[in-house]
């Protein structure tokens, strides 16, 4: 049988989940109906998905204990895919055949991209170049989009700006480090010994040891308030875990948009037009993707971010909540 005819005559496929988080080890495989795409979706037959550090919290019960899952029988693993394009619904402008690759958002899902075929809208889709592998394209994602949110958290660079990137050489942090300098920051990658020509390659320069008074750090390699500490008076912090770097005790957002501790005021890509339970009333945790044919770019709107935004205060207080994140202003 030729892989289209198995394509078209198939009735489930196969998926990874989790029923009891407790690590790797829980991850289960399971038969899952096949079902048709609707008006402006499309069904993917999964070439390759990454397996990211969320894929690794999932599993370990992090996001269960947050209340981000709550799904009753089991929560799927796998968020960004590539793949052949194996169906297509009403009014999706992209042939059966195409190779595309795309996102799978929000945490509380029956199953992701760890599967053999996802559904999703169509506009969620980018196609892949014809010289890029899949298996490569699949990694561009979750990634991708991760480091350019954590750029346009950091805004254009004042003039000289120094940007400090933990993890330089790292999935996400080697895009950060190349988008950071179309936006004028003059970018250091903080990474091993072993990975200088790399670092280097992108354009940055390149340091094993930092120390303070950067402008802005983005912490790729979740260094935490260790890397908080290496930003000057006035500077910028961009994190990539929710909630990772605690501000001081009884300290609290005060924007008129959204008043919430600042720990549960960024979440992890929800689900467009869904709301966590613990997210802050007055935000809208969703998002919109603008996908051209070799590029997917992505807008969040308010309250909901992949990467967590801080800008320090001399004294520990939280000026306001941001747009896509929290945020210290030190005076």
């Amino acid at each position: 049988m030729s892989t289209t005819e198995f394509i078209r005559t198939a009735t489930t496929f196969r998926a990874a989940v989790v029923r009891t988080p407790g690590g790797p080890d829980t991850v289960e495989i399971i038969d899952v109906p096949l079902a048709e795409p609707g008006a402006g979706e499309a069904r993917t037959r999964i070439a390759a998905a990454s397996v990211n550090p969320v894929d690794l919290a999932t599993a370990a019960g992090w996001f269960h204990q947050q209340g981000l899952i709550t799904q009753p029988e089991h929560t799927g693993t796998g968020w960004d895919f590539a793949g052949t394009l194996a169906a297509a619904g009403p009014g999706v402008g992209l042939p059966v055949g195409t190779r595309v690759a795309g996102l799978v958002t929000g945490l509380d899902r029956d199953f992701g991209t760890h599967a053999g075929s996802v559904i999703v809208l169509a506009q969620d889709l980018a196609v892949v170049p014809d010289d890029l592998d899949l298996v490569e394209a699949a990694t561009v994602p979750l990634n991708g989009l991760t480091a350019a949110q954590i750029v346009d958290l950091l805004g254009d660079a004042p003039a000289g700006g120094r940007l400090l990137v933990t993890g330089a050489a790292g999935a996400v942090g080697g895009y950060v480090t190349s988008l950071a300098q179309d936006r004028g920051w003059r970018v250091t990658g903080l990474a091993r010994t072993s990975d200088e020509e790399f670092v280097r390659g992108l354009g940055a320069d390149f340091t094993t040891v930092a120390e303070p008074g950067w402008d802005a750090v983005a912490d790729c390699a979740t260094l935490q308030e260790q890397g908080l500490a290496l930003v000057r008076d006035g500077g910028r912090f961009v994190g990539v875990r929710p909630g990772g770097v605690n501000p001081p005790p009884n300290a609290e957002s005060r924007s008129p948009r959204c008043r919430c501790r600042p720990t549960v005021s960024v979440w992890p890509s929800c689900s467009p037009g869904r709301r966590p339970a613990n997210c802050p009333r007055g935000c809208r945790p969703s998002s919109r993707w603008t996908v051209s044919p070799t590029r997917i770019a992505r807008r969040p709107r308010a309250g909901c971010a992949d990467a967590t935004c801080w800008s320090r205060d001399r004294n520990g207080g939280i000026d306001a909540h941001r747009e896509t994140g929290a945020q210290f202003n030190r005076r």
